[in-house]
């Protein structure tokens, strides 16, 4: 049995709302937690976006000028096991517009809670196979407004999501695969009545579920992990932006992000890292066209009875 010590390596899918944390955690990398130990540490993460998707229209708007988003988040991940990790990430998001009169938003978005479990994990061929399989939730920490696109903090919504993850790795370079469903609860507005496509006399708005692929491929080493990541978000129904309007909860957001993540283990014995990197939203529908970039500390306390050797991450040992 090897053991692997996992420092999250997040991508943040910055749509025209705000950063979508959940699917940049470390419930999306292909390295795990030893048995009794926790890594924990704060992040900070900067968007922002002047052109957007309008439906499948690309443009600007001279009332909003540059929209940005900050994150500043407390993330953690503990070892029941080499096999199975609880994760959990807390973020507190603010937005402002560089123009116009809408005014900025910040607070509590939502605490996210993970399960990942690595099943599989044997030699095939020249390298070693992985398999994992992850479950979490979502729900918003405070009652912020959802009704107020594209300030608002958040959709608040309370989600679950299932992911079946692949990893193989030779020598040490890798490649990994993932693919998600998102099930998404629905929200209240602070409307007696709304209009998508048709009339809606309620206050209850049906936010649509929404899939998820991931593709990252590099560098990984007990000491150093470099990696290119492909993101894939997919809203399941919705309706477009209607020309020179506000966006809404229940459109269809869409993107497609590419980016690359660096982590450096800074000590000898493998407990301090340093986390860094950023993407970009090369194609999407009713989102923001971001660049979003992020670092973060992350220490690992050892729980076990007795002082051990440790040996962070790298398939290759």
């Amino acid at each position: 049995m090897k053991y692997y010590l996992t420092i999250p390596l997040i991508t943040v899918l910055l749509i025209i709302t705000a950063p979508l944390i959940s699917n940049a955690q470390t419930d999306i990398d292909a390295i795990m937690m030893e048995k009794k130990q926790f890594c924990v540490g704060p992040m900070y993460s900067y968007g922002s976006w002047k052109n957007y998707w309008e439906g499948t229209l690309k443009r600007e708007n001279l009332n909003l000028g540059t929209v940005s988003t900050q994150a500043f988040a407390v993330m953690g991940n503990y070892g029941i096991s080499g096999k199975l990790n609880v994760l959990f990430n807390v973020p507190f998001i603010t937005t402002k517009a560089s123009a116009g009169t809408m005014h900025s938003m910040q607070g509590m978005q939502d605490l996210s809670l993970f399960v990942k479990w690595m099943p599989v994990e044997k030699q095939m061929g020249p390298g070693t196979f992985s398999l994992y399989t992850i479950g979490g939730v979502a729900f918003p920490l405070t009652d912020y407004v959802a009704d107020y696109l594209p300030l608002a903090i958040g959709l608040h919504s309370t989600t679950a999501t299932a992911r079946l993850m692949l990893d193989y790795q030779v020598n040490k370079f890798f490649v990994t695969g993932s693919a998600s469903y998102v099930f998404r609860s629905n929200i209240t507005i602070d409307r007696t009545a709304y209009y998508t496509t048709e009339m809606h006399l309620s206050n209850e708005v049906e936010i649509p579920n929404a899939s998820n692929f991931n593709f990252r491929t590099g560098y990984r080493t007990s000491k150093l992990i470099a990696e290119a990541v492909v993101n894939i978000w997919s809203t399941i129904g919705g309706f477009d932006i209607t020309r020179n309007n506000m966006p809404f909860p229940s459109n269809n957001m869409d993107a497609t992000t590419i980016g690359a993540n660096v982590k450096y283990v800074v000590t000898a014995n493998h407990n301090l890292s340093l986390v860094g990197g950023g993407n970009y939203v090369v194609t999407g529908r009713n989102v923001g066209q971001a660049n979003t970039f992020y670092g973060s500390i992350f220490y690992i306390i050892d729980f076990s009875p007795k002082t051990k050797s440790t040996n962070q991450s790298g398939k290759t040992n």
